[in-house]
């Protein structure tokens, strides 16, 4: 039954965001339509449980004490078109080879976090946009309407939120699926593979890894006269910016025998940068929610206000409740993100930091091309390090805009993707990704930066992490 969303959790309710200020919410023009649908999305399964947002939390815990190392990528804006079963594996599989790389080589556990099965809403930076003297509302991602620049397209349609939901259990379950069904299984690595593998200039590394780990597997087999248990499985996660509040709200839920109430949308929701003031509507909503959250923060944001973010949705300096995704760029974060780093660890806030390596190094070609540059997102990734042991703190997780399909949207890497390069595949409907070459290489590349710097893990990692 659910539960009835009056009822107050001290001063919060998981409506009570709808008494603040609200940014980069969708104007419907049928209240009463958008009602109706919240009422049935408040009533269908939760597409996550409780558990595994519980467990999600205690893995983050340990990354903040160094144990382990958070993984976090996908799509910048998902698209109903691409619920596939070959585009989701393809997302799975270079996750999973990302990971793969940064245990062997970064010797940490890794915490495995997709951007999927919910990641359909996008803030954007004006409400409308003209073209050939036509005024439209802005594209704001698949729940909310469509990219084709029409009338029809473009008009905030809440039937979307159900399709939304839908394509996101299907997502989900779909991996689940997978990974439950033995895909994930480190004794055949090989099923992860995708094509570039072969003829990569990183296939020697990678396949030099991926030998590794099969003989470590054998040799442990042997000692132990059968199959290492837990081999052929993982965990993983899921993820989405927490834009559209009536959509989360609407799956914002009691769970027996637990305390407070659940977001089970997701495991793992965050706020984005444009969207962080903290007398704002979905600071008020995340506040309330059990679920571990992180919050983007980039620009010319103050450490007085990083310390007001950390006291609102973390009062009780919970470790693992707390992610802080910084997404200043290469050429700004020496200069904003020490002040920050200083401040937090002088109050003694317990927060995960995750560099966020793409948004903030985001720039647009002489032919009106958005796109990102390998070398510099790999920059920001060094300086992150840096600045984060200076101060005595380390870098507890990484979060990439990336897909498993070979596409042309950022810039250089060992494929050598160029300006000239880059209309062969760009299908990205929102923002550039790493392809899955630039991906992986990322991740080789993410490894070493990890062996050099941090602290050593207290417990060894296993390879099943």
């Amino acid at each position: 039954m659910q539960p009835d969303v009056t009822t107050s959790v001290g001063d919060w309710r998981p409506d009570s965001w709808q008494q603040k200020p609200v940014t980069q919410q969708p104007a419907y023009g049928d209240p009463a339509a958008l009602g109706a649908v919240l009422r049935q999305l408040s009533r269908l399964p939760p597409l996550v449980s409780s558990w595994e947002i519980e467990g999600l939390k205690r893995q983050l815990a340990a990354a903040v004490q160094g144990e382990m190392f958070l993984l976090q990528g996908g799509d910048c804006s998902e698209s109903f078109d691409d619920c596939e079963s070959s585009v989701i594996a393809a997302k799975l599989k270079i996750l999973l080879q990302m990971s793969l790389v940064l245990v062997q080589g970064g010797r940490k556990r890794v915490i495995r976090v997709g951007r999927f099965a919910g990641q359909y809403a996008k803030p954007r930076s004006a409400d409308v946009e003209t073209k050939d003297g036509l005024t439209l509302p802005s594209y704001r991602g698949d729940m909310v309407n469509r990219s084709p620049f029409t009338e029809a397209d473009r008009r905030p349609n809440p039937e979307l939120l159900l399709r939304a939901y839908e394509r996101s259990g299907l997502t989900i379950n779909f991996i689940r699926a997978l990974i439950d069904g033995g895909f994930a299984d480190l004794h055949h690595p090989e099923y992860w593979e995708l094509g570039f593998v072969h003829r990569s200039p990183l296939a020697a590394e990678y396949m030099r890894m991926v030998e590794s780990i099969g003989h470590s597997l054998r040799f442990m087999e042997t000692l132990t006269g059968g199959r290492v248990a837990d081999m052929n499985r993982v965990d993983f996660f899921s993820s989405h910016e927490g834009l559209h509040l009536h959509y989360e709200q609407a799956q914002t839920r009691r769970v027996p025998r637990r305390e407070g109430w659940y977001n089970l949308s997701t495991h793992f929701p965050w706020i984005g940068n444009r969207t962080r003031s903290l007398e704002g509507a979905h600071i008020e909503y995340f506040r309330g929610i059990a679920n571990p959250v992180a919050v983007k923060i980039g620009g010319a944001v103050v450490p007085e206000e990083i310390l007001a973010l950390c006291e609102r949705l973390n009062p009780r300096n919970e470790p693992g409740r707390l992610t802080l995704i910084h997404r200043f760029g290469a050429e700004k974060i020496e200069q904003h993100f020490p002040p920050i780093v200083e401040a937090v660890q002088r109050q003694g806030k317990r927060v995960l930091w995750c560099c966020d390596p793409m948004h903030g190094n985001t720039e647009t070609t002489a032919t009106g091309i958005k796109t990102r540059r390998f070398e510099k997102i790999l920059d920001e990734l060094e300086k992150a390090f840096r600045i984060l042991a200076y101060s005595g703190a380390h870098l507890g997780g990484v979060h990439f805009e990336l897909t498993g399909d070979d596409v042309t949207e950022c810039l250089g890497g060992a494929s050598g993707v160029t300006e000239a390069d880059l209309a062969k595949a760009y299908r990205s409907q929102v923002d550039p990704r790493l392809n899955y070459e630039q991906a992986l290489e990322m991740a080789l590349l993410l490894a070493r930066l990890m062996s050099r710097n941090g602290p050593e893990p207290r417990n060894a990692p296993t390879l099943t992490s």
